[in-house]
């Protein structure tokens, strides 16, 4: 009986950390913000806003490095402080999260003033957000994705689609309403898959024409409607290369803003080596080829910048360590290595 006793004790005392530990607290906190739009308001006047123009984020360059600005509603009203509507632009701002310290964290798109005398105020610049991705800290990344992802969602949601009349966001920016009809929408992310595929000693990579010159990448593409992952990745294989996949395995998934708000759901997928002759499907890639170990290792050695060769050619090089294509190439050459 005590030993039950004990166990119960241990299982309700973990129960309380958990129900008590920051992140539990940060979650619960911001599901009350999206809930409730006076709580919600009353945080725009402590929080921090992250600044967008025309969905490019703005930065700061120190140095070497880019930084992501947090500014105060204050700061905010200062830029705004020719415009008689400052607090409705506040009112357009979108959560995207908060501190430990639950200090809320806002994004607002500026579009509809003059970028020049933003950047000029500030001191920075509206950067495009393929090139923000790559140059900001790891934690900031996250964040500004999910930030362009949703204040694109609100800019292409404005009217219902079944009536044509303009639905109305709530403060946290977490749905919209359309009142004519009381029908509420909320933001949509699409499934997407990515597969790194092998023969169990090359991996294979492809380009599309509108990549950087030399950059090869995972195979990817959207779900099908009523399609599972497995399905998935088995029909954009066969589709891209003429490859037939005998099994896969889950690596893990992130949130990616282009072309719009995707989850990218990534796979490792094997193909049997005495059938790896590759079928390039040109209508959706100019190339695809099979990479050893040596070539990938140097591949994840270099830069853009470096990848160009005297005569014009460019060396291949990889999706940078914030795509999670780089994460399946990585844990290829570690499953090759072991």
């Amino acid at each position: 009986m005590a030993a039950v006793c004990q166990a119960l004790h241990r299982r309700v005392s973990s129960l309380i950390c958990r129900l008590h530990s920051t992140y539990v607290r940060k979650m619960r906190y911001l599901n009350q913000l999206k809930e409730d739009d006076s709580l919600c308001r009353q945080a725009q006047t402590s929080g921090t806003f992250y600044l967008f123009h025309n969905l490019s984020p703005f930065l700061q360059k120190v140095g070497k490095k880019y930084l992501v600005p947090q500014l105060s509603a204050a700061e905010v009203k200062g830029i705004l402080e020719k415009s008689q509507e400052a607090e409705q632009w506040i009112e357009k701002s979108v959560l995207i999260g908060c501190s430990d310290e639950h200090r809320p964290r806002f994004a607002l798109d500026l579009g509809a003033l003059d970028k020049s005398v933003i950047e000029s105020k500030l001191q920075g610049s509206f950067t495009d957000l393929r090139k923000a991705l790559f140059v900001v800290d790891g934690e900031d990344s996250p964040l500004l994705a999910s930030a362009q992802s949703l204040l694109r969602w609100h800019d292409s949601h404005q009217y219902c689609s079944r009536t044509g009349q303009p639905t109305q966001k709530n403060a946290a920016g977490s749905q919209r309403v359309c009142h004519a009809t009381g029908v509420t929408y909320y933001p949509q992310m699409s499934p997407v898959v990515i597969a790194l595929v092998s023969d169990g000693s090359r991996c294979l990579l492809a380009r599309q024409p509108s990549f950087p010159p030399g950059m090869f990448t995972a195979l990817s593409g959207f779900c099908d409607v009523g399609e599972n992952v497995e399905e998935a990745v088995r029909r954009e294989v066969a589709e891209e290369v003429g490859l037939e996949v005998e099994s896969l395995r889950y690596s893990a998934s992130q949130h990616w803003p282009f072309p719009s708000s995707v989850l990218m759901i990534a796979c490792h997928a094997l193909v049997g080596a005495q059938r790896a002759q590759i079928s390039v499907d040109s209508l959706e890639l100019e190339e695809a080829r099979w990479f050893g170990l040596e070539e990938i290792v140097e591949g994840l050695k270099r830069k853009p910048g470096s990848s160009k060769q005297d005569d014009g050619r460019f060396l291949p090089w990889f999706p940078p360590r914030q795509a999670i294509a780089h994460q399946l190439i990585c844990e290829w050459v570690q499953q090759q290595t072991a």
